[in-house]
């Protein structure tokens, strides 16, 4: 079968001929598929973040889809190379955390791939994971690709502590591009953040508050975020990935 979506996520980057290579790869190998750029522009051996990304999107795609996530500082090492089958969709990458999004999936099944004794070992992406990847693609079965893989790493996201006032305390996961901080606080629809020593409204949509303003807001993925209308909250509040954020129900005043 040809004619699958392969998707890529990668902290490659595009000034340099890698993610080039790497596509080159795939459609020598399956020729039919069909590739998405998700990103290349992961922050350099960023898993945590590049887990975050996958985990907003690998379900969005068809059944069938194959996702290619190339966040690898462990190239090389002793970490398993694996492809995934889960809810009906594929994916292939280091055995680092990156996939755990799909790990978690209770049909989920995962092979180790076998390094071929050619490959670079600075360059897995192109010699190990895209190959496998096409193999998908054109149809051949997971267990075909490897063995089974029993204890596969999972990174999970922190739990929110609830306190006995009432408040329930997080963090901040990661800055997107618009400087808004996600946070690992599930939506609420009211009450206040505490982050940076400042309380801020939870609102609905940025249009509610003028330009400039610093408040809470629910988030496409379901959790709240730390923002500023028309504005980057992680540079207003100086916040960066693992900050204290704290929903309250009411204002507190004098805290």
């Amino acid at each position: 079968m040809t004619g699958r979506l392969v998707t890529l996520l990668t902290d490659f980057g595009t000034a340099d001929g890698y993610v080039g290579e790497l596509k080159g790869v795939l459609l020598s190998h399956a020729p039919g598929c069909v590739l998405v750029d998700i990103s290349h522009e992961v922050a350099p051996q960023d898993i945590d973040g590049a887990r975050l990304a996958l985990a907003r999107y690998w379900r969005r795609f068809p059944a069938g889809t194959v996702h290619v996530a190339v966040i690898d500082p462990g190239v090389g090492s002793e970490r398993a190379a694996l492809a995934i089958e889960s809810d009906g969709r594929f994916l292939v990458g280091p055995d680092n955390g990156v996939l755990s999004p799909a790990l978690f999936a209770l049909d989920a099944r995962a092979v180790a791939l076998p390094v071929p004794p050619n490959a670079a070992p600075t360059f897995h992406g192109r010699d190990v994971f895209a190959p496998a990847a096409a193999r998908l693609a054109a149809g051949t079965p997971l267990h075909e690709l490897g063995e089974p893989v029993l204890q596969p790493v999972r990174r999970r996201t922190p739990e929110p502590l609830k306190r006995a006032d009432g408040a329930v305390q997080g963090e901040v996961l990661t800055i997107d591009r618009f400087g808004n901080a996600v946070t690992n606080l599930y939506a609420r629809a009211d009450g206040w953040l505490e982050v940076a020593g400042t309380m801020l409204p939870v609102v609905r949509t940025y249009a509610e508050v003028a330009e400039g303003t610093r408040v809470g807001v629910i988030g496409s993925s379901g959790l709240l975020e730390v923002a500023v209308r028309n504005g980057s909250a992680a540079s207003a509040l100086h916040l960066a990935r693992g900050a204290t954020v704290i929903w309250h129900p009411t204002h507190r005043r004098g805290g």
